[in-house]
Formats: structure tokens, sequence, C-alpha cells
């Protein structure tokens, strides 16, 4: 899966010379969490609403009325923006991202193609991809099974016990986990694939033969769960 899949392409854009009280205006009206700050076609830096906050906070604790003019009539973006943000590329994966933002403790970034921005992806977009692979967006079953080693054939058989018993499966998902241990209790050689546990996500009228049927073959579930009709969000 590739970042320019997933992204929020032609973002909201904002110049180094603008008012930063203007920024807060748009970030506001626009409930965004970040802007990215272009000039001349080119990526200069990153406007967040953790760098107004701060600012914010500062003004106030001084409490003078000099510093809150400056704040409002005179403080420019580029004053307080994020310089060289980190970036992804838009042909980079989401896996690559979300290794990215783990590392670096990032929530958003933009997005380029080359050197020029061509949108942003933040944890927004994460949450869409969680979605999407757990089955938040479908009224689906979904089932963790116990770590596994995930040897040729092993997801194989998972999928022939869920569709024997009548499962239409819908995802099949690896989670790899440093602290997971095989469902067999043994110790991995170093030759053997690292556990990891495996969601399934079905559709079904009878998810208790899908369970049955999983456990008979060998795989333990660690959690089962029916997602409920989606609701529309006020």
């Amino acid at each position: 899966m590739l970042v320019r899949n997933w992204m929020q392409a032609h973002p909201a854009t904002i110049a180094g010379d603008v008012l930063v009280s203007e920024a807060k205006r748009l970030m506001s009206e626009h409930r965004l969490h970040a802007l990215p700050v272009v000039e001349g076609g080119r990526l200069r830096g990153l406007v967040t609403r953790a760098n107004l906050l701060r600012m914010g906070q500062f003004v106030l604790r001084t409490q003078n009325p000099d510093e809150f003019d400056y704040f409002v009539t005179r403080l420019r973006v580029r004053d307080i923006m994020v310089r060289n943000p980190a970036s992804v590329q838009a042909s980079d994966t989401m896996a690559h991202c979300l290794r990215k933002g783990q590392e670096l403790g990032v929530a958003q970034f933009p997005v380029l193609d080359g050197d020029q921005l061509v949108g942003v992806i933040s944890a927004n977009e994460i949450f869409q991809l969680a979605a999407h692979c757990v089955g938040a967006t479908e009224n689906d079953h979904v089932v963790m099974l116990a770590p596994l080693r995930l040897a040729p054939g092993v997801l194989a058989r998972v999928c022939a016990a869920a569709e024997g018993a009548g499962a239409a499966l819908h995802g099949l998902y690896p989670v790899g986990s440093s602290d997971a241990a095989p469902a067999d209790g043994g110790a991995a050689a170093a030759d053997q694939p690292a556990p990891a546990r495996v969601i399934l996500r079905f559709g079904t009228s009878d998810p208790q033969s899908v369970l049955d049927a999983l456990a008979a073959a060998g795989f333990e579930a660690l959690d089962a769960v029916a997602e409920p009709p989606r609701q529309r969000v006020a």
C-alpha cells in the first residue's frame, strides 16, 4: 500500500509571511492539525497546532500587553514554523510511513513527489487504514488467533478451516509481536519464522461453527467479536 493512495491530496497550505493569528484562524476553521508552509512551490516548513498552543501559552504566562500585540499583529508563520520538516514521498509504502512516524514521534507528514508538495498524511489517514484492516467499515466478525509460526501452508490451513465452516473471508492479517509466543509453547529456532498473531475478518451466519472448526484444526482464538452495524457519527 502506497502513501499516494491514502494521503490527503491537494492540502491547504500557507505562506511564511502570513500572520500567525491568521494561521490559527485557518486551522481552527478547517479543523487542521498542521499546515505546510510553501513558498515558490517548495515546502519550506510546517506549522502545527502544537506550535500555536505553545506560543499562545507563552503569551498568556507573560501577561504582557506588548507580547500579546506582537503575537496578534506582527508574528509571522516563518517565525514559529518547523523548518525542514520530516516528510515522506508519495511512492513510499504505508509501512515505511508508520515506521518513520514511530521513530520520530511525528503524527503528520507532508507528502512530496520529488520536491513538490502533493499531499499530507496524518493520524486521520492512519486510522482509516487501521479501520480498513480490522473491518471497522464492515459488519464483519473478527477473530484473532493465538501466535503461530507462519511456515508455508499455515495460512492456507487457517483459510481452509474457516471457509470449510461457511465463512466468507474478507481479510487475513498476520500481526507480528516481539513478545508473542507460539501456540505450541516451543522456542523458535533461528531458521524458523517468528510467531505472529493472525486476524481474520469474515462474514457468516454461524460464527460459533467457524470458531469450532478453527479449534479443531489446532488454531486457538484469543478473542472473537462481531462488529455492530455502522452508525453515523454526529
